[in-house]
């Protein structure tokens, strides 16, 4: 049986900001927000572009049979010549011109290519293409640049010298939609893990963390980062929540008298470390299996205990705290709450 005591000091001190990004990366919603966004390049757009190429014109080799067959029985023959010709100008139109107008109309902003390289199209206001967008990207597309039926292949260098030299990538077809392409899925960080307190290395070094799901070890971090902007008695109370459900699924029970925070900062750091190893060793693997893989040198697994965040410095005991609470019998007591006058400063 073991007492965990959440202290009012729940954060670290916040990192220093990072540089301000480049305004390339920003865009300014209707709402009048600044947002962050990931613009697509020539590379990602370029194979976008390739993927999409396949499917028109697979899409076009098998409408052109297809409406010939058609219209051979429909019209018993092909004596009129202006009608198959008309035939096949459908046929091109749709693969052409339908297919990206009706993909990107109806998903968002995405063809098969985008979605496969997951990018998006969007306003430069950073929300969602409606049908006037996608067809203006469409013809300008369609004349301009692929397929392009007008000055090949200077409009194609055009478009592309437009997209080198445009601070957002954007396209000939862009510049007259208003109009920008853009990253869905945008690579994720360990983010913030709080920094394992010295005095808990040992006893952390021997948890059990099988029972430990992501969802609360999120909701755990996601406390710790943000709990100077919580209030009292919420922040305690949502401190005391996490304390119980996480010695819950944890063992062996935290040392008496460990700080709710500690103890919480010590299992996140924990379970940090012993991901950090695992990756090690899997890349371990991967370059001696695949030596060219690796960009840099592998070296060994990261310490045992590294500092991943600002220092956090525990308290030489706890504050004054204004009553105690009963000790349940499975998991640690909640810890009291305090007076306005016993909070630390």
């Amino acid at each position: 049986m073991f007492t965990v005591t959440v202290t009012a000091q729940l954060a670290p001190p916040a990192p220093a900001e990072p540089a301000e990004p480049a305004p390339a990366a920003r865009v300014v919603s209707g709402e009048a927000v600044e947002v962050e966004v990931r613009v697509a390049r020539v590379g990602s757009r370029a194979l976008a572009l390739l993927v999409d190429a396949i499917v028109q014109v697979a899409l076009l080799l098998l409408l052109v049979p297809a409406t010939l067959i058609t219209s051979a029985i429909v019209f018993d023959g092909f004596e009129d010549a202006a009608l198959v010709q008309a035939l096949l100008l459908v046929c091109v139109l749709v693969s052409f011109a339908g297919y990206p107008l009706l993909l990107e109309t109806l998903t968002g902003g995405r063809s098969l290519g985008k979605l496969a390289m997951g990018l998006r199209v969007v306003r430069e206001d950073g929300g969602p293409i409606q049908f006037r967008h996608a067809l203006t990207r469409m013809l300008i597309g369609l004349a301009l640049e692929w397929p392009g039926l007008m000055l090949l292949p200077l409009t194609w260098l055009a478009s592309l010298g437009t997209m080198l030299l445009n601070p957002r990538g954007r396209r000939l077809g862009d510049l007259a939609a208003g109009t920008l392409v853009i990253h869905e899925r945008t690579p994720a960080s360990w983010g913030w893990v709080p920094t394992m307190p010295p005095a808990l290395a040992g006893w952390a070094a021997t948890l059990d963390l099988t029972g430990l799901e992501d969802d609360l070890a999120l909701a755990v971090r996601h406390f710790l980062s943000r709990g100077r902007l919580l209030v009292e008695p919420e922040r305690t109370l949502l401190g005391r929540a996490l304390a119980i459900e996480v010695a819950g699924c944890t063992a062996p029970g935290p040392p008496p008298g460990v700080p709710g925070w500690a103890y919480l900062a010590a299992v996140l750091a924990e379970r940090h470390r012993r991901a950090a190893a695992r990756l090690a060793r899997s890349r371990s693997v991967t370059a001696a299996l695949w030596p060219d893989l690796m960009l840099g040198p592998v070296g060994a697994p990261p310490p045992p205990y590294p500092a991943w965040a600002p220092p956090v410095t525990l308290p030489a005991g706890p504050p004054p705290l204004r009553h105690a609470a009963p000790l349940p019998a499975q998991v640690p007591a909640p810890p009291p709450t305090y007076s306005n006058s016993a909070r630390p400063r």
